[in-house]
């Protein structure tokens, strides 16, 4: 099993992990690549369900790691996934107002949080993609926005600025 410890500093990382663990199925794909490398496949073939949901969020979350796997000579090459860590360490400090928006966030159903998810990468795409420009644009705080980013399939955080992933890759 991997030792790492994942350390958490900014509350919207809780994000993507809070809606990890709470679904049956990731936490189920999670726990199936604690100890082993596995290919999309076997995971499938193992838990009975499409598992391709599950890889990217847990890939976009950081929880994952993936590797070619080699087969016999003549056969394609599949990525296989282990999970990163096996523990957590958070610090940070943040209002209630902000965690609740993160909780809430986190767990409305996509319909509700699209509208919000869509502007803002509609603006990032843009190229409106620092957050001080876009709390301004927005009139939201840093950490709600960056909370938005990280429910978006399409964005990801880097820093201070927010970049748009094509194919699971930073542009």
């Amino acid at each position: 099993m991997s030792k790492r410890t994942r350390i958490i500093n900014d509350p919207s990382e809780l994000v993507p992990l809070l809606q990890v663990f709470g679904s049956h199925r990731h936490k189920k794909v999670f726990d199936s690549l604690l100890n082993l490398w596995m290919t999309k496949e076997d995971l499938e073939e193992l838990l009975g369900t499409d598992v391709t949901k599950s890889i990217t969020i847990l890939k976009k979350s950081g929880l994952i790691e993936s590797q070619w796997h080699m087969p016999e000579p003549g056969k394609t090459p599949e990525k296989e996934y282990r999970s990163s860590y096996s523990k957590v360490q958070t610090n940070f400090q943040c209002s209630f107002e902000d965690m609740s928006d993160i909780i809430m966030l986190t767990f409305m159903p996509y319909e509700d949080v699209k509208d919000a998810i869509e502007e803002l990468e509609k603006l990032v795409e843009q190229g409106n993609d620092s957050m001080s420009s876009l709390t301004r644009a927005l009139n939201k705080s840093p950490l709600y926005i960056r909370a938005v980013a990280r429910r978006s399939d399409k964005l990801t955080v880097m820093g201070q600025r927010l970049k748009v992933l094509l194919n699971g890759e930073t542009e």
